[in-house]
This record gives C-alpha cells, structure tokens and sequence, in this order.
C-alpha cells in the first residue's frame, strides 16, 4: 500500500497578481530611462547651470546609474512572488540556490518593501506642487510624468505580497 504526500505547493497565483506583479516590474522603466539620459549627458530638463549644480557627471553618473539599475532589479524581484523561480531559488543563486524561500519571511520583506516604497514614492504625485528651481517648467512636468507611475510600485508590491501570503497559508506552508 503507497501513501501519498498531501500537497504542500501553493495554488497558482491569480491573473490580476501576474499582472500587479508585470506592472510593478515595468513602472520603475520611465524614470530609469530619464536618469539614464541624465547619467549619459543630456540635461533631461534641467537648466544647464542646474545640471551642473546636481553633479550628474563622474561619480555623480555612477549613482544615478546604480540607482536606476537597483531599482529595476527591485522592481523585478516582484515577480518571484508569482513565478517558480520564486517558489525555488534557481541553482546558480549563491548559498541558497535550489532552496525553497520561507513564505513568512518572502512576505513580511515584501510588505515592509511595500510600506517602505509607499512612503517614500508617495511625494512623486506632488511633484508639480513643488517645482525644482533649477529645472525648466517643461522638463519639470515630463520629469514629473516618468516619475508618477512609480507612486504605484508600493500599492502594487503589496497586492501581490497579500496575494502571495494567501496562497502559502491556504496550502499550510
């Protein structure tokens, strides 16, 4: 006589959660791509003694870089919670590779994350409130533009980091 192991694997996620997840992933891209033009010498809408005073050049162009590269690798950590790769490491992650994550702790970083990122991308919606003195009132609003899809990225991690602790507890995990 076989047994059967009861299955532990958590359902499939929902189509919206794949999709929060997708969105997440892509919000952070407009103002990556502005950055990224600021790291590469255009003035992006900035006066020109105004993109001298930010220090957009040497180091300066580093960081902006970095930043838009941790960001999007951020952003696109979001999908492990909806993906396979997210249920088992991959092997070629170091230390961990081929290792299931504890559910509790993926979602408990995940929430923090998002109440982090809502809390600091929240000031992106007033953006125009406040215009940059060193900013031309064009390149203020199109700046303000690429950066209010990233008022969504906290809202969005957070449905689906609820959608994903849903799961885990309804198949005892």
């Amino acid at each position: 006589m076989t047994t059967t192991q009861p299955d532990t694997s958590p359902s499939l996620p929902p189509r919206w959660a794949v999709r929060a997840a997708q969105a997440a992933a892509l919000v952070t891209l407009p103002s990556g791509v502005w950055r990224l033009l600021l790291a590469a010498g255009f003035t992006a809408g900035y006066t020109e003694a105004g993109y001298e005073a930010m220090g957009f050049t040497g180091w300066g162009a580093v960081y902006v870089v970095a930043l838009t590269v941790g960001g999007e690798l951020l952003a696109l950590l979001t999908l492990g919670l909806v993906r396979p790769w997210g249920e088992v490491l991959p092997r070629w992650v170091p230390l961990v590779g081929g290792r299931r994550p504890n559910p509790r702790a993926v979602t408990v970083t995940a929430s923090l994350g998002a109440v982090a990122l809502t809390l600091v991308l929240t000031q992106f919606a007033f953006w125009w409130a406040f215009p940059h003195p060193d900013m031309t009132p064009f390149g203020s609003t199109i700046a303000g533009i690429l950066y209010l899809p990233m008022v969504a990225w906290g809202p969005l991690l957070a449905a689906v980091a609820l959608d994903h602790h849903r799961r885990h507890r309804a198949a005892g995990l």
